[in-house]
């Protein structure tokens, strides 16, 4: 029995060319990777690397080339299996938000828990307000998305995530269309959610954050996982050369 509630196996993803002029995209090249119940990820590396690929594949989003995704013992890439049910379970933020800004905060909280009938509207209602409260946003419950702030928008996308009860986050760079000052309020509701033991995939730019909030950090370059370790041991001590030369770029 394993602990692991997400595990890749040899997974590939290839963009095939629409030109003969040029060759095909290899995203993802063989990559094998795993992620215990209650463990913080952070992928890290240069744009392009297979970062938000791999990501993606995770709730088969991006459907995979070849090998196998893997969420609580199921092969989700099985074209037998309901990924919709699969998906429930797996919160997914993105970069943009993607609030519905023709309802109001708690409206677009509650529509899908609604929808799926996983609660009454009572209690999805009383859930929605238990969130906002606590991440100091109850203020914001009826307001529209236009009026609000980048940063308090990709908060509300994280709780409304949170309102389907995920076994897992995964979150695609939630803070790269963010104004410098807003990155700090969504980057603490992401801590406060590590301290609570969420399992969570995180794509990041931010080093720092990295450091602070990661159980293991996840290197990758051209479509494979060049070094994975400790925060400690990948910022301080990296052991490939590709890894050293990154962080010389960037830090």
């Amino acid at each position: 029995m394993t602990d692991n509630i997400i595990e890749v196996k040899d997974l590939e993803v290839e963009f095939l060319s629409d030109s003969n002029k040029q060759e095909d995209v290899k995203a993802l090249r063989g990559v094998n990777f795993s992620v215990k119940k209650g463990e913080v990820v952070t992928l890290i590396g240069p744009s392009g690397s297979g970062k938000s690929t791999l990501l993606r594949c995770l709730n088969l989003l991006q459907q995979p080339s070849k090998g196998n995704v893997i969420f609580n013992g199921v092969d989700i890439n099985d074209k037998k299996v309901d990924i919709n049910k699969h998906r429930e379970k797996i919160g997914m933020v993105f970069q943009h938000f993607n609030l519905f800004n023709n309802m109001s905060v708690i409206d677009n909280m509650t529509l899908a828990p609604v929808h799926l009938k996983m609660m009454s509207k009572k209690q999805t209602n009383e859930k929605a307000k238990e969130l906002l409260e606590r991440f100091n946003l109850i203020d914001k419950a009826d307001v529209y998305p236009s009026f609000l702030s980048g940063g308090q928008k990709q908060r509300v996308a994280i709780l409304r995530a949170m309102m389907m009860n995920p076994e897992i986050m995964l979150f695609d760079e939630p803070t790269s269309a963010l104004d410098p000052e807003m990155v700090k309020e969504v980057l603490d509701v992401i801590k406060e959610l590590a301290t609570k033991n969420m399992t969570m995939v995180i794509v990041t730019h931010e080093m720092g954050f990295a450091k602070q909030v990661s159980d293991r950090v996840v290197f990758m370059d051209d479509g494979i996982i060049v070094e994975e370790g400790s925060p400690k041991q990948i910022f301080n001590h990296p052991k490939t050369e590709r890894t050293k030369e990154f962080f010389n770029k960037i830090l």
